[in-house]
């Protein structure tokens, strides 16, 4: 197997914003050429596939700038600096949807552009929900409508494209496959 691996010749911070930071790296390729790559640095994050005792998927619809419009979906949020995942967790379903959880286990973790991002999020599945009276509050910058959807609404939602992110549809996916494993 031939060696991909890209040196970096130099790295520079060219923004560094409350959330990311851009750097323009001058690299050399696995044939000597060099070229240059733009990285976005994210501290990562975490989202939350929280079902309730009667098995409704506890999701937040929200505006994302990005787009220009509001999406559904499952609970997330961004790392604070050397935050535990399952802390960040436990806090962001909290904070988003007034739920706290008995059992929180780690599903899995992926990457979530990595041509030119190292943002990572761990997924975790939260169960044994119960509200809490007296709930951490949203950031301030921060408005959502809290949603429970039965697992056929949430498919319907990606079809319509009301579910459009790529962490929330993994989450409906996994929940359809776990679904489908039951059945066997």
């Amino acid at each position: 197997m031939s060696n991909l691996e890209e040196k970096t010749l130099h790295s520079e911070e060219i923004f560094s914003g409350k959330v990311i930071s851009l750097h323009l790296q001058e690299v050399e390729l696995p044939n000597g050429k060099q070229s240059k790559r733009e990285i976005v640095k994210h501290p990562g994050a975490v989202a939350i596939l929280a079902i309730t005792d009667d098995k409704k998927v506890v999701m937040v619809e929200q505006y994302r700038k990005a787009l220009e419009r509001t999406i559904v979906e499952i609970p997330a949020g961004k790392l604070e600096k050397g935050e535990e995942p399952a802390l960040c967790a436990r806090r962001e379903l909290e904070e988003e949807t007034g739920y706290e959880c008995e059992s929180l286990e780690w599903l899995t973790s992926f990457y979530t552009s990595p041509g030119f991002a190292d943002e990572i999020v761990h997924v975790y599945v939260a169960t044994g929900l119960t509200k809490k009276e007296n709930a951490a509050a949203l950031d301030e910058d921060e408005f959502v409508i809290l949603k429970e959807l039965t697992l056929e609404e949430a498919v319907q939602y990606v079809k319509e494209q009301k579910i459009y992110d790529a962490k929330t549809i993994f989450a409906v996916q996994y929940l359809q496959l776990q679904e489908a494993l039951e059945k066997k």
